[in-house]
């Protein structure tokens, strides 16, 4: 009898084990199928634009600059790849810190955007394009990008003090973070009001998101942060999955709940103020990105993670292609795209909410 037993619980344990791998390596070949996704989309956001460039011939001078002519040189790894890349990156690290945000504040609707980190970073740069005032002195021609990343880390550095007052819940921090985005827009207002027309044309590039600024070198920095954060909030990865049980539960497991949602924040923070100082506030990546990425692979962080990355990632490359074949000859800037993509999203989470928690 006991033998039986025995062969039933070892029969059992394959089982699980058998599903456990077939999970993972569904889930791995997902993150595998964005990344292929994402890599043909770099491709046709580099063709996309007035030269006549052929898929083959791009991909072929991307992978050996040595064969290139000087007029490809130019427009592919001068002009159009930097771009290209940009959305990325910026892509990419929306969509961690989306993803994070909505982890440990346990909301679907928290992002960059909705906490007023992006509306924070354009006033900043308001400051900077409107007055000439510099919160940091010495940046010479830097001052408008440094301007917008300290004011992102401060509107962050708020809503870490406010995580440390006893009794402060999720949800207030949410309606604090859309408090910050109104108080902001309004102050932009003011500074938009009294600027000249070309203040106000410069002041289109942060309102709305433009990658027409890229350049390599805002492209490396984008790359070591995001190299630097992603895989350390990859390594606590147990700890996140354990939140999203519930901040008991995750306690009762030996995760340290208030220090893993400051540190994430720090974290998250970095990545928003780094991204918005260089496109500007672009509306919704960071929150349409990790729920396309929870609906395929669930709340598992080791697969959640880094889909949400490669989800970010594609939605703003597309974004940017789609940015250049809408009329030829005009760019039109990303954020407005991004919000017209976004915004019945966003209709559909809050209707969502509603209805989950009438049942």
């Amino acid at each position: 009898m006991s033998d039986q037993v025995t062969s039933a619980q070892t029969g059992a344990v394959s089982d699980l084990m058998q599903a456990y791998n077939r999970r993972i390596a569904k889930r791995l070949l997902l993150i595998l199928l964005a990344f292929v996704a994402l890599a043909v989309l770099i491709i046709f956001d580099v063709i996309t634009g007035p030269a006549n460039l052929s898929f083959g011939r791009t991909l072929e001078v991307i992978l050996n600059r040595a064969d290139a002519t000087p007029k490809e040189l130019v427009i592919i790894w001068k002009l159009r790849l930097p771009v290209a890349l940009m959305a990325v990156f910026v892509g990419a690290m929306l969509g961690v810190a989306g993803a994070e945000m909505q982890t440990i504040l346990n909301n679907p609707l928290a992002d960059p955007f909705t906490l007023g980190l992006s509306s924070a970073a354009s006033f900043g740069a308001a400051l900077a394009i409107v007055l000439g005032w510099s919160v940091v002195p010495g940046v010479g021609g830097l001052f408008v990008t440094v301007n917008a990343f300290v004011f992102a880390l401060g509107a962050s550095f708020f809503l870490y003090i406010f995580t440390k007052i006893r009794g402060v819940s999720p949800e207030a921090m949410i309606l604090v973070g859309i408090a910050m985005l109104f108080t902001f827009n309004a102050l932009l207002a003011f500074l938009q009001y009294g600027a000249s027309e070309m203040q106000l044309a410069q002041l289109i590039f942060w309102q709305l998101g433009s990658l027409s600024r890229a350049t390599w070198e805002k492209v490396a920095i984008c790359a070591i942060v995001l190299g630097v954060l992603l895989p350390w909030f990859y390594s606590r990865s147990w700890s996140l999955t354990a939140l999203r049980m519930g901040e008991d539960k995750a306690a009762a497991l030996g995760v340290n709940v208030g220090l893993l949602r400051v540190s994430i924040l720090a974290g998250v923070s970095l990545l928003a103020a780094v991204a918005v100082s260089f496109v500007g506030a672009i509306a919704f990546v960071g929150l349409v990105g990790p729920h396309i990425a929870r609906m395929i692979v669930g709340e598992d962080q080791r697969g959640f993670l880094p889909l949400s990355a490669l989800c970010g990632a594609v939605i703003l490359s597309g974004t940017s292609i789609a940015s250049k074949a809408i009329t030829p000859g005009i760019v039109y800037p990303i954020g407005m795209i991004t919000s017209l993509i976004g915004i019945p999203f966003f209709i559909l989470l809050i209707l969502g909410q509603r209805k989950r928690h009438w049942q």
